[in-house]
């Protein structure tokens, strides 16, 4: 199935993007410390941290780059 990015939770549901669209799941599926912007493995339900943390350092690159770029 892929891996998604939790958007955000409401209430005891998650709302992960996923290949374009939109998945709600159980929060209690997900492992008790995942965060807003954690991707996950939507088959195990497990936060991927490698993909996680390079996926926080590509958005970090480019919002550096947009305000290097509008001085």
């Amino acid at each position: 199935m892929g891996f998604g990015v939790i958007d955000r939770f409401e209430g005891d549901m998650a709302v992960i993007e996923t290949e374009g669209k939109t998945v709600i799941v159980k929060r209690h599926l997900l492992p008790p410390d995942a965060r807003e912007g954690d991707v996950v493995d939507m088959s195990s339900m497990k936060i991927d941290r490698n993909k996680t943390r390079n996926r926080k350092n590509k958005i970090n690159r480019l919002m550096r780059d947009v305000w290097e770029d509008s001085d």
